[in-house]
């Protein structure tokens, strides 16, 4: 079992930043992946970022070059640092993780909004 809290969503103007940050009950280190989801009003949740045990990464294409996931195994948590924020950006921000084995675990969902 693994609980996930994520924070630092908000409000933030086009082109600004925010950092939301996961926060893991137990170690991240052995966890095969961690993820970034969003989901927009009337639309399907959609992979943002992923980030694996072994480091591999992959981003959704329309946030390459402005979101980098990471992860700090000290502290359990990981983090994505969202750049150049656009209102199509707009979305609850879930973060996932997956074991290995079963469905995986999501937390509670931060709320980001970019106003033009």
């Amino acid at each position: 079992q693994v609980q996930l809290v994520e924070s630092g969503g908000g409000l933030v103007q086009a082109g600004g930043s925010l950092r939301v940050s996961c926060a893991a009950s137990r170690s991240i280190s052995s966890l095969n992946v961690m993820a970034w989801y969003r989901q927009a009003p009337g639309k399907q949740r959609e992979l943002v970022a992923r980030i694996t045990s072994r480091d591999i990464i992959d981003y959704l294409n329309s946030v390459k070059g402005r979101f980098t996931i990471s992860r700090d195994n000290a502290k359990n948590t990981v983090y994505l640092q969202m750049n150049s924020l656009k209102p199509e950006d707009t979305a609850v921000y879930y973060c996932f993780a997956w074991p290995g084995t079963g469905s995986g675990y999501w937390g509670q969902g931060t709320q980001v909004t970019v106003s033009s």
